[in-house]
């Protein structure tokens, strides 16, 4: 039993205000994840609804409610504010009373959100049991995020100043004072926010910084002086703000010294931070490749170039996976995650599971599918100790012996379009082979449009090809990607089908991995980095440069 689960009768509502941080999934709390999987009904600001509702059962009734500073921007009006608030009081109410159990989620944490406390005193008042997840504030992780630590070893004050509801005395006591100030802000209001301070006493040299879009990859961090904020602003062609009223976090103070940011920005300084990459792979595939781009800062769009299919004709597979059962064979060879999957899903119509590979030996052509079957419960007995390929299987697979391999047949199942490379190796070895079709690999449907524009147009930074049937895919598909695109291939062979198609392949993977493919392109985001940081340019993304001003690398 969880000790922290609120206690209250069953059948009665209950109410979690939960704080979901400045935008960061990662930065949600274990007990915030915890009181997500329990709710029944999910009441979000719409800013943080992508962060929570991955984390709810499936099902759940998930609802953005404009927050009063959206009303406020809409409406300029506080009867827009008093209406919205008590919409979504009366809806969060609404739904403890019918005994539900609620997740109100706010941006930051509810502790500093002065609606969702207007919302918990509506809660008591009603005697609705409630109970508070903090989160992390955006005033303390955006600053973080963008490497300004607001205090030091001797202590230095720190004041939090909300620019919207900021009076004069307020202005007067922070800007009379040597505290680092962290003012809540937006683009548009930021550099009278700074004026403010000037006019209570702090002198226009003060160092301060910017940030947008903090703790996510669209973070932008500018840095200035409280006199010279307006006119950075505006050479960085960022008012008028596109987005709206977007809000920013705004640290004076010595702890926002350009100098000492440079050392300490660890987040935007990521190899691929903001890079767009696309990733042409099946959905499943992709997840582990995308989890690890954003590991480097980058913001991975996944669009399936290849539809995994069952075989037009079953029975194949079946009568193999009953010989699996009754001893025909010695080894099951596995080469993809999907010869994985599509074995799996026959064993469970069959009533089957990872014990029916007693006395079987299992190999696997790599890493990954190596992992998909330890998930499945079977741990494979063969794993290429050099190159993860058919060609690398086959240099560890020991030959078929008379009087140690009492049977002399590999099932082997996989796609309808694999090459021969290892049925003819395994009978050069003494081997019978049962070469079975377990599923059909097919082109996919074309992606939206929006995502087709932004390949040929030049809006992804870079696309990564994990086999030559992606190039021709997401080539047939969607169109060749335009020449700013950084083309990084996981082998010479798909390097080869990229270039046959019109394509300048940059980065090129020391191993047949897709791990090393991302971290070979993670290599070349950081030696561009570098060079543009030596020769005293701007860091910019390959979207954002002309074509001719590329240089050709290899990783």
């Amino acid at each position: 039993m969880n000790p922290n689960a609120p206690n209250h009768p069953p059948g009665h509502g209950h109410v979690t205000f939960l704080g979901a941080g400045p935008g960061d999934p990662g930065l949600l709390t274990l007990r915030a994840v915890e009181a997500l999987g329990a709710a029944d009904v999910l009441i979000a600001d719409p800013q943080v609804l992508d962060v929570v509702r991955t984390h709810v059962r499936p099902g759940v009734a998930a609802d953005a409610q404009g927050t009063p500073e959206q009303a406020r921007a809409d409406a300029s009006s506080s009867t827009a504010d008093v209406a919205l608030l008590r919409d979504t009081a009366n809806l969060v109410m609404g739904a403890a009373r019918s005994g539900k159990r609620v997740v109100r989620a706010v941006a930051g944490d509810p502790g500093l959100d002065g609606y969702a406390a207007d919302e918990m005193l509506a809660c008591a008042a009603e005697g609705i049991v409630f109970e508070v997840v903090p989160g992390v504030a955006a005033a303390v992780g955006v600053p973080a995020y963008a490497g300004v630590p607001l205090r030091d070893a001797q202590g230095t004050d720190v004041r939090f100043v909300d620019a919207r509801t900021a009076d004069d005395r307020c202005w007067s006591e922070v800007g009379s004072s040597d505290a680092t100030a962290v003012v809540s802000a937006t683009l548009e209001t930021v550099a009278a926010a700074a004026g403010e301070l000037v006019a209570a006493g702090r002198k226009p040299d003060t160092p301060l910084t910017v940030t947008v879009a903090g703790t996510t990859t669209r973070q932008r961090t500018w840095t200035a002086t409280l006199g010279t904020i307006a006119q950075v602003l505006k050479a960085a062609k960022v008012l008028p703000s596109p987005q709206g009223a977007q809000p920013v976090i705004a640290v004076v103070g010595e702890r926002s010294a350009a100098a000492q940011r440079e050392q300490l920005a660890w987040f935007e300084s990521k190899p691929l931070f903001g890079w767009h990459v696309l990733v042409p792979r099946t959905k499943e595939q992709a997840a582990s490749l995308s989890d690890q781009l954003r590991s480097y800062g980058a913001v991975p769009s996944e669009v399936p170039t290849i539809a995994v299919e069952p075989p037009r004709t079953p029975q194949q597979m079946e009568r193999a996976v009953k010989g699996l059962v009754t001893g025909r064979y010695e080894w099951i060879a596995f080469t993809s995650v999907n010869a994985v999957k599509a074995v799996r899903e026959k064993f469970e119509e069959y009533g089957l599971d990872a014990r029916a590979f007693a006395g079987i030996k299992v190999a696997a052509v790599g890493e990954q599918t190596a992992k998909s079957l330890i998930d499945f419960g079977v741990k494979p007995d063969l794993v290429p100790s050099g190159e993860q390929s058919a060609a690398g299987l086959l240099e560890d697979w020991p030959p078929y012996d008379p009087v140690f391999d009492p049977i002399d047949r590999v099932f082997l199942p996989r796609a309808d379009i694999a090459t021969e490379t290892l049925v003819a190796g395994l009978i050069e070895l003494g081997w019978e082979v049962d070469d079975v079709t377990a599923y059909r690999t097919v082109r996919a449907s074309p992606p939206p449009a929006e995502t087709r524009e932004a390949i040929k147009g030049g809006g992804f930074d870079a696309v990564l090809f994990t086999s030559s049937s992606t190039v021709r895919n997401l080539v047939g598909i969607a169109g060749k990607p335009h020449n700013v695109t950084v083309i990084a291939c996981i082998g010479p062979a798909t390097a080869k089908t990229a270039e046959e198609h019109g394509l300048r392949v940059d980065v090129l993977s020391p191993e047949p991995s897709v791990h090393k493919l991302a971290e070979a392109l993670a290599e070349f985001g950081a030696a561009r980095r570098r060079a543009a940081t030596q020769a005293g340019e701007p860091v910019t993304r390959p979207s954002e440069r002309r074509p001719g001003s590329r240089r050709r690398a290899r990783s």
